[in-house]
């Protein structure tokens, strides 16, 4: 029996749409466009949509336990209050270097990447950031730091350094991450693994960039589910609806020449499977 077809959910065209992310507070997800400094939203139920424009390039953006939102930008980490001011929590500026993915971890710290705009090898990081701004580097040498996710029972952190072509995996203890292993190798000329998520069973969904596909592997790592996409380069997925079961997929037109009509656009594959519920970043 043939699965869920991916559908369109918003026809948009990012440069670099990224981080799709659910709030259970607002019944929105919330997803960026990178390289033009973008933050959308979309209201699956109403059709409403808002698009926050960002004083720098923005490589995620996560609601906030007390609201608004908290953002990894090219200089740093800052916070939106609901009213829509913003400050700094961290800033810590370095030329040539950008904010990329991130992700919140069950404990409420974000977890949030860096990149170089050259994509140099040893150019990126990957730090914890607790609420109230302290960093701890985790990784601080990486190329391109993207997907992060967790374990249903929170004991294992998957990672992706998109360059590698691995999905990694940690021993997690709620605030260190310890043990880094392989957990999946994607073959080349497939595509590389970009951003990541984590279902209620365990399975890992991966995007990959220049693959065309959505990837879920099972908790033993063994490869269960490809999603062919109209697009070739799918950014991240993660889970959203009331019910956490429709599985958003950001993508991008960025670097192609003859980008498909939907390049850009905020895909939806329905009733894809069951999600977890997020953790909003506690600070």
């Amino acid at each position: 029996m043939r699965g869920p077809r991916p559908e369109v959910a918003v026809r948009e065209h990012a440069e670099l749409g990224e981080g799709p992310t659910w709030d259970p507070a607002t019944g929105r997800l919330i997803w960026v466009d990178i390289l033009s400094s973008r933050v959308h939203t979309y209201d699956p139920v109403s059709g409403r949509r808002t698009v926050m424009a960002t004083e720098q390039h923005v490589g995620a953006a996560k609601p906030r336990a007390g609201g608004g939102l908290v953002v990894n930008l090219r200089d740093g980490i800052g916070l939106y209050d609901p009213d829509g001011s913003f400050r700094w929590l961290v800033h810590d500026p370095e030329p040539g270097r950008r904010g990329n993915d991130a992700a919140v971890a069950p404990d409420g710290a974000l977890w949030a990447g860096t990149m170089r705009y050259n994509e140099a090898e040893t150019g990126g990081s990957l730090t914890r950031v607790s609420p109230d701004g302290t960093v701890t580097p985790v990784l601080p040498v990486v190329a391109c730091s993207n997907g992060t996710g967790w374990s249903p029972d929170g004991r294992l952190m998957y990672y992706i350094d998109t360059p590698t072509g691995r999905i990694d995996v940690f021993d997690f203890d709620g605030e260190h991450a310890v043990n880094r292993r392989t957990f999946v190798t994607v073959e080349g000329g497939s595509g590389f693994p970009d951003g990541l998520t984590v279902d209620a069973e365990g399975g890992v969904w991966v995007a990959l960039w220049d693959g065309a596909a959505l990837r879920r592997y099972t908790a033993d790592g063994a490869l269960d589910r490809t999603v062919e996409l109209p697009v070739r380069r799918p950014t991240a997925c993660a889970f959203g609806g009331a019910d956490l079961r429709d599985l958003y997929i950001s993508t991008a037109r960025t670097g192609i020449d003859s980008p498909h009509p939907l390049s850009g656009s905020l895909l939806v594959l329905p009733d894809a499977g069951q999600g977890m519920p997020g953790t909003a970043f506690a600070g």
